[in-house]
């Protein structure tokens, strides 16, 4: 009977720590969990209190600074109460070197994949076969494609960037699986800009950069995600430059995708700006109507929904921002018409989606107004991406900043990120000093092309709306 009970005491606090796990991943995102907590920790409830055991001090100081209210959240929505959370070096952990399937997903840290040769991951969730091209992204989707065909392409690297929610991932994801599928015996991963700086950084710290560099650079293929994250990390940046040169030198293919093109991110070397460049940077644009009406097609179809024409029109004709928006509207009124246990019709729609096409419809766009301060103070939109702090280009910057939050609804970080990643306390600074000139109706002085230049905030202001509402 004593067993019976140890047992089921036993079950149960297995049962526990598999939520909590669950309960860390949702928290903190499943790429971020894989890589440091999958084969990273171990979990155990011990006396009302959570234990951690680790490899090393590095990566208990690591999830502690970084991880720290998300576990103590995580444990609490399981548990009931707030517990204790201790790390502990675990010597099964420290020692480990055994052999890591990378198959569902990015890879873990290089602590725990110390013999790994480089592996081939399953099939990621989006393919071509669902990527709808239009005018926006057929040169982009014929891009990739020659990639796909082809073991040797001009087209190296492939440098794919675009606004939010166009179908960069998409696109990227979808080459992975092509080639997967057209030549099983490839190595290639699919990772994100971030995943590559923690894993070189953990490296780094752990004395595993030569396992690091073994499994990066005898890829076939190496997708990179969100490259611009790279920004103002000039040791990650260099430690990508000899990846980049490593795999190039060896003819293999490297496909990256980013929010700005290779010259308008801010803060990155110019030997990475040049191999960029070097191969084919092609960018895809926000849908047209008639790219818009099949996207939301095949949407609504891939949810098993019948929409008529006429609210497919409505959403494409009053939604021009990226595919996502257009998603969530169609599975909006989706929702709406399970609800009601009624048909999707017209008059539904427009009731339903009235408050969801107010927020999303921006008056302009940030690329209209950086076009429009970056011809005003005769610099390039380049320019205000960049690193560089002189007065005329500090001054356009935070008028650019300024005029984005009064004028559209991104919020401060993603005013930073499309400005050069540039982070969203310098965004609230800017702000704030521009709306204090404008108050003062300061004098705001400038280089132009015939020397220094001087005019009123509330004049310069007045023109530069005007311009962005033309």
């Amino acid at each position: 009977m004593l067993s019976t009970i140890t047992d089921e005491k036993a079950r149960q606090l297995e049962s526990q720590i598999e939520a909590i796990k669950e309960a860390i991943a949702e928290r903190v995102g499943r790429q971020r969990f894989r890589i440091w907590f999958t084969n990273t920790t171990r979990l155990s409830l011990v006396d009302g209190c959570l234990k951690i055991g680790v490899p090393n001090t590095f990566v208990a100081g690591w999830i502690e600074s970084h991880f720290a209210s998300q576990i103590a959240q995580a444990v609490k929505a399981v548990v009931g109460r707030n517990v204790g959370i201790t790390f502990v070096i675990d010597n099964e952990l420290s020692g480990q070197h055994r052999r890591t399937n990378f198959a569902s997903g990015p890879r873990p840290p290089a602590e725990t994949v110390a013999e790994a040769k480089p592996a081939r991951q399953d099939k990621l969730k989006l393919s071509l076969e669902t990527f709808v091209v239009g005018a926006s992204n057929e040169l982009a989707f014929n891009a990739a494609k020659a990639v796909i065909k082809e073991r040797h392409t001009p087209f190296n690297p492939l440098f794919i960037h675009g606004g939010y929610g166009v179908g960069k991932t998409h696109l990227l994801q979808g080459i992975c699986n092509a080639v997967a599928q057209r030549r099983p015996k490839a190595n290639w991963t699919y990772l994100s800009a971030e995943d590559f700086a923690n894993r070189f950084l953990l490296a780094l710290k752990t004395k595993k950069l030569d396992v690091f560099r073994r499994q990066m650079r005898q890829m076939d293929l190496l997708a990179i995600d969100d490259i611009h994250f790279f920004a103002s990390k000039p040791s990650t940046q260099e430690e990508f430059l000899h990846t980049f040169n490593t795999i190039d030198l060896a003819g293999k293919q490297i496909v990256m995708v980013s929010d700005a093109a290779p010259k308008m991110i801010g803060q990155l070397s110019e030997k990475l700006v040049n191999r960029f460049v070097s191969g084919m940077v092609v960018k895809i644009n926000m849908p047209d109507y008639s790219t818009r009406c099949r996207i939301c097609r095949q949407y609504a179809e891939s949810t098993g929904a019948k929409i008529g024409d006429g609210v497919i029109k409505y959403i494409a004709e009053n939604l021009r921002t990226n595919v996502r928006e257009l998603q969530g509207a169609i599975l909006k009124v989706i929702a709406f018409s399970s609800l009601q246990n009624s048909r999707i019709n017209l008059a539904a729609a427009k009731k339903v989606l009235a408050e969801h096409i107010a927020r999303t419809d921006p008056i302009v766009h940030i690329s209209d107004i950086e076009s429009s301060v970056a011809s005003f103070f005769g610099l390039t939109p380049a320019a205000l991406h960049s690193s560089k702090k002189n007065r005329t280009v500090s001054l356009a910057r935070h008028l650019s900043m300024y005029l984005a939050r009064k004028h559209t609804k991104m919020s401060s970080p993603e005013i930073g990120r499309f400005m050069g990643n540039k982070n969203h306390a310098t965004v609230l600074l800017a702000c704030k000093r521009i709306e204090q000139k404008i108050r003062d109706n300061s004098d705001l002085h400038w280089d132009g092309p015939a020397g220094n230049r001087i005019s009123k905030a509330g004049k310069i202001l007045a023109e530069l709306e005007k311009s962005i509402s033309e």
